[in-house]
């Protein structure tokens, strides 16, 4: 019973990782969370695979130094804070859903594509950007230095079971 459960729980998580890593790709270029989902469904593969927690570990070392980076003065804490919101802001535009303005010059479908969905996961990404933002600023006032080598590694990678 404990192997059918280890084996199902294996299962789920591959199936899972892929088809999020998958969809993030396709959704890569469009507003909303192609980049986090790929990194969800890494995440997900690095229970199972050590390539996919290798990759999980430097992706999550550069965020950390990214963010380090975008509040290492108050200018940039401040900066990141607005842009974020701003991001954050934009997704409503998806919900309002304006007409499109006498002044844009392209294709009728390029105004605001994707509809409501596309805003809600602009919005998503913007909180969860902020959440990150956020956290490098609490942790730069505690006085924690990030490196890319110094991010936490992972550490509950297995092998799959045949």
């Amino acid at each position: 019973m404990l192997g059918t459960r280890a084996t199902l729980r294996a299962t789920v998580l591959t199936v899972a990782g892929w088809l999020l890593t998958l969809t993030g790709i396709v959704l890569f270029p469009l507003p909303g969370p192609g980049l986090l989902q790929i990194f969800l469904g890494l995440l997900l593969l690095a229970e199972q695979y050590d390539w996919a927690a290798r990759r999980v570990q430097r992706l999550r070392g550069a965020a950390l130094l990214s963010a380090a980076r975008g509040v290492q003065t108050p200018l940039r804490a401040v900066g990141s804070v607005v842009s974020t919101l701003l991001l954050t802001a934009s997704g409503a535009l998806w919900l309002w859903e304006p007409a499109q303005p006498d002044w844009w010059l392209l294709p009728a479908w390029s105004w605001l594509p994707g509809g409501f969905w596309t805003g809600i996961s602009q919005i998503g990404s913007g909180l969860v950007t902020l959440v990150l933002v956020l956290y490098a600023i609490s942790a730069r006032r505690g006085g924690r230095r990030w490196s890319a080598r110094a991010a936490p590694r992972c550490t509950t990678r297995r092998s799959p079971r045949p």
